[in-house]
């Protein structure tokens, strides 16, 4: 039986096919996070407060679950422009520590509700 991981510090789509996160045994599959303010559910201006929201509503759900930033082993990236990589980057040392999990970014042509970046992650408990 899948467990369904809702927090409302983290955007809730109303009506979405989808949930934040599913648990399944010991592992927890977020789905992704758009730079979206929980409290209004609107796009955050730039693209580097884009991706801190992005990883602040990722966490908000980590949390929920249990989890801290040493129980996620995969993080998938999807950027809309691949020249934020770099900032990207910066911006995501500050959320994991040494124990960093695998990754894959990726420049896509559009992203849900034109954002600039999508942040999906896998954590185990």
């Amino acid at each position: 039986m899948n467990k369904i991981i809702k927090t409302k510090n983290a955007p809730l789509v109303e009506n979405a096919p989808f949930s934040q996160a599913v648990q399944k045994g010991s592992f927890v599959f977020i789905s992704g996070q758009l730079g979206k303010n929980p409290k209004n559910n609107q796009l955050v201006e730039d693209f580097e407060k884009q991706a801190k929201q992005a990883l602040d509503n990722l966490f908000a759900i980590l949390k929920e679950a249990g989890c801290t930033d040493k129980n996620v082993v995969k993080v998938t990236v999807f950027l809309d422009d691949f020249n934020n990589f770099s900032i990207f980057n910066k911006i995501y040392k500050e959320y994991f520590s040494d124990q960093l999990p695998a990754r894959s970014a990726f420049e896509v042509n559009r992203l849900a509700a034109s954002a600039q970046v999508e942040i999906e992650a896998i954590a185990m408990l």
